[in-house]
C-alpha cells in the first residue's frame, strides 16, 4: 500500500504481489459517516481477473497447497488465526471506517474470527476419510479432495466475517482462491490476504481482485477454470451467478436475501423479547441478511411489546461509528439510505403507522448516511415493508391470533434464511422452530454464530451451506478407490461366468 496526497492507495493482490489494475483505473472508498476519502483502490477488469485465476490455477496444479499435508495446512491456518488476532484492533477500526458499523459492534464480531481459522485448521488435520463395505476380495475407500480454484464474492455488510466463513473452509480443504470483495469495503479483505501471506500461505493460493460486480465479478463467474463459486449477496445477484455457474457446470453456494421473523410466543418475558427484537432489527443498522425485521406477537401482547420496543429504540445512541459510545452508525452508502427512505414512505402509503423514527437525523449527522431506528405498527403481512428486504434500520410489528396463524405469517414470504423465537417454555419454542421454513433458528437469542454451525437458507435465501463440517465438505469432492486384493480375473482367458459386482 502506498499513499498519494495523504490518501492510501490499495492494489490487487495477485500471486503474492501487489498489482495495479491492468488498465490503471482506480475507484474511491469513502467513509459513510462523513463522506471523507478513505482510500483509492485498483479497479479490476477481466484482464486482472484472468491473471488472478491463472495464478490460483498454477498454485493448485503444482500442489504447493493442495498436496501439502494436513498437518502443514493446520500449522499455517493457526498462524493466520494468531496474526489476525493481533491485528484485530486496527482491522476493527478500518472496517468501521468503511462500513459505518459502530466500533463496539465490530470489536465483538471480529473477535470471533480467529476461532474459524482454528476450527477449520483442526478439520484439515483430523478429517477422516471413509473405508467402505465392498463385496468380494476388495478394499474400497473414499477420500475427500479439493475442488481446485474457487471464486468468492463477498458483500459490504460483514466484509471480514463473511469472507472468513468462506475462506477458512476453502483453504483447509486445499483449494486455491480468488476473492472479489464489495467495492464499498475491499480494504480489510486486502489486509487479511496480506496477513495470510505473512503467516506462510504460499503465493498464488489467495488472490484478491478489487472492483465492481458488473465487470470483475462477472469475469470471475464466467472463467471456466473456476470450479466453485461462493456468493453472499442479493437474491437477484444469486440468480445471475447461478446461471453463469450452470453454463460451466460448476458448484455454487449462495447465501442470499432474508427477512427474519422474530416470533414472540404467548407467555414470553416481554422485556427480554423487546430487548432481543430491538437488537435483531437494528444491529449493523439493519444491514444484515438475518436482520429480524418482522416481529410477530400475539394480539393480546402487541401493545405492551411495542411500547417496550419504542422505548428502547428511542434510547439508541446514533452517531460517529468510531465513538465507543455509539450504538448505531450510518448506512453504507447514499444508495442504501435512499432505499430505506423509499420503503419508509411506502409503508406510510400502505397504511402502516410509524411508531418511532422514520426520518434522517439532522445536526452534526446530516452529512452522513444516517437514519433513525424506525418501527412500524399496524402492519399487514401482505404489505411491501413486511415482504421485501429493506436492509436498513426498519422493523415491523405484526400480530397473530394463534400459533397456526403465526406459522403462516412467518413462512408466508419468499425468503427462508433465519428466524428467532422468544419464549418462556423451551419445549414450546423447539416445537415452533420445527415448523419454520428457514435454515437457522435461534431460541431466546438472535445473530449468534459459531464456526461449527452449518449456515444457509431455504427458498429464495440461497443454496448450500457455509461453515461447519457441511461447509468444509462443500469445498471438496469425493474420490473412490477400489483395490483388488487377489489375482485379477483374466476375462478373455476363461469360459466361466464371472461376477463383476
Amino acid at each position: 500500500m502506498t499513499t498519494i496526497d495523504g490518501v492510501a492507495v490499495y492494489q490487487h493482490l495477485i500471486d503474492g504481489r501487489e498489482r495495479a489494475a491492468a488498465d490503471g483505473r482506480t475507484f474511491e472508498v469513502r467513509n459513510p459517516a462523513n463522506g471523507a476519502w478513505v482510500a483509492r483502490v485498483a479497479e479490476g477488469s477481466a484482464a486482472d481477473v484472468a491473471l488472478a485465476v491463472g495464478a490460483a490455477a498454477a498454485a493448485f496444479a503444482d500442489g504447493r497447497w493442495s498436496r501439502l499435508p494436513g498437518r502443514e495446512r493446520y500449522r499455517i491456518l493457526n498462524r493466520v488465526a494468531d496474526l489476525l488476532e493481533a491485528a484485530l484492533p486496527e482491522l476493527a477500526t478500518l472496517e468501521s471506517t468503511c462500513v459505518g458499523r459502530p466500533l463496539r459492534e465490530l470489536r465483538a464480531q471480529l473477535g470471533r474470527l480467529p476461532e474459524f481459522y482454528r476450527y477449520f485448521a483442526a478439520l484439515a488435520r483430523t478429517y477422516e476419510d471413509a473405508v467402505l463395505p465392498f463385496e468380494g476380495p476388495y478394499h474400497a475407500y473414499a477420500r475427500r479432495v479439493p475442488l481446485g480454484v474457487v471464486g468468492q464474492l463477498t458483500p459490504w455488510n460483514h466484509p471480514l466475517l463473511i469472507l472468513t466463513k468462506k475462506l477458512a473452509p476453502a483453504l483447509a480443504a486445499g483449494n486455491t482462491v480468488v476473492v472479489k470483495p464489495s467495492e464499498y469495503t475491499p480494504l480489510t479483505t486486502l489486509e487479511l490476504a496480506r496477513i495470510a501471506g505473512e503467516a506462510g500461505l504460499p503465493d498464488g493460493v489467495l488472490n484478491v481482485v478489487t472492483g465492481f460486480g458488473a465487470e470483475a465479478g462477472a469475469a470471475l463467474c464466467s472463467d471456466k477454470r473456476v470450479r466453485k463459486l461462493d456468493l453472499t449477496g442479493g437474491t437477484e445477484t444469486g440468480r445471475v451467478v447461478a446461471k453463469l455457474a450452470g453454463e460451466n457446470l460448476i458448484r455454487v453456494t449462495a447465501e442470499l436475501g432474508g427477512k427474519a421473523p422474530v416470533v414472540v410466543l404467548p407467555g414470553a418475558d416481554l422485556d427480554r423479547a423487546a430487548a432481543g427484537a430491538t437488537f435483531a432489527a437494528f444491529v449493523a443498522s439493519g444491514q444484515t441478511c438475518v436482520a429480524g425485521t418482522r416481529v410477530l406477537v400475539h394480539e393480546d401482547d402487541a401493545g405492551a411489546l411495542l411500547a417496550r420496543m419504542v422505548t428502547r429504540a428511542r434510547a439508541i445512541r446514533v452517531g460517529d461509528p468510531l465513538d465507543p459510545a455509539t450504538q448505531l452508525g450510518p448506512l453504507v452508502s447514499a444508495r442504501q439510505l435512499e432505499r430505506t427512505e423509499r420503503y419508509v414512505a411506502l409503508g406510510r402509503e400502505e397504511g402502516a403507522t410509524v411508531a418511532c423514527g422514520g426520518y434522517r437525523p439532522g445536526g452534526a449527522l446530516a452529512g452522513g448516511f444516517f437514519y433513525e431506528p424506525t418501527i412500524f405498527a399496524d402492519v399487514r403481512p401482505s404489505m411491501r415493508i413486511a415482504q421485501d428486504e429493506i436492509f436498513g434500520p426498519v422493523t415491523c410489528v405484526l400480530t397473530y391470533r394463534n400459533l397456526d396463524q403465526a406459522v403462516q405469517i412467518a413462512n408466508g414470504i419468499e425468503f427462508g434464511l433465519a428466524a428467532s423465537v422468544w419464549t418462556s417454555d423451551a419445549a414450546a419454542g423447539m416445537r415452533f422452530a420445527d415448523r419454520l421454513e428457514c435454515g437457522i433458528v435461534w431460541i431466546n437469542d438472535h445473530h449468534r454464530i459459531d464456526p461449527s454451525l452449518p449456515w444457509g437458507g431455504m427458498k429464495d435465501s440461497g443454496m448450500g451451506r457455509e461453515t461447519g463440517i457441511d461447509g468444509y465438505r462443500e469445498y471438496t469432492q469425493t474420490k473412490s478407490t477400489i483395490v483388488n486384493l487377489e489375482e485379477p480375473v483374466d476375462w478373455y482367458a476363461t469360459t466361466e461366468v464371472v461376477r463383476l459386482s
